[in-house]
């Protein structure tokens, strides 16, 4: 039997599906806190990618949790119809570009990247140089955490 203890900490699941450097797919849950010390509310993936180096664990399908390493994931796809990205503190008022992204598996992405940054120096060079590693992407139909490590190529796409 589990022995409670004062100090734990209550985790819920936040469903994904992870890519890996190796080009490899798996599909799981993320375990988040219901507070974190970087803004109001439960910490959110991009939260749990964003904090630490090293290690996270991961609830795979299967049941079994295994250890991922942040530097090997080359994005996080969250379930059809998430707002994780719109609860970002600025979000209504933060710059919105069209990139095309090349990711270091070969796959190429499109979508919406929201920089906050204020007027002047909200262009796409000014997104690239923020010091998040992960970053939401929005495209048509998923929503995305991008390893910045893991882009190969940024480019906007004029005129959408």
């Amino acid at each position: 039997m589990r022995e409670s203890s004062q100090f734990r900490v209550e985790k819920h699941r936040a469903s994904a599906q992870i890519t890996l450097a190796s080009g490899e797919s798996v599909s799981g849950c993320f375990f988040l806190s219901g507070s974190t010390a970087t803004h109001s509310g439960p910490e959110r993936i991009a939260d749990l990618l964003n904090g630490q180096p090293g290690f996270f664990p991961f609830e795979l399908d299967g049941g079994t949790t295994a250890l991922f390493n942040r530097g090997h994931i080359v994005a996080v796809e969250l379930p059809s119809g998430a707002a994780e990205a719109r609860l970002d503190p600025g979000y209504a008022v933060a710059t919105k570009r069209r990139v095309g992204i090349l990711l270091s598996t070969g796959e190429r992405i499109e979508g919406l990247v929201a920089v906050y940054r204020p007027f002047g120096h909200d262009r796409l060079s000014d997104y690239a140089r923020t010091q998040e590693t992960f970053r939401y992407v929005e495209t048509d139909d998923r929503t995305l955490i991008v390893n910045s490590n893991h882009m190969v190529e940024l480019m906007e796409i004029p005129g959408q």
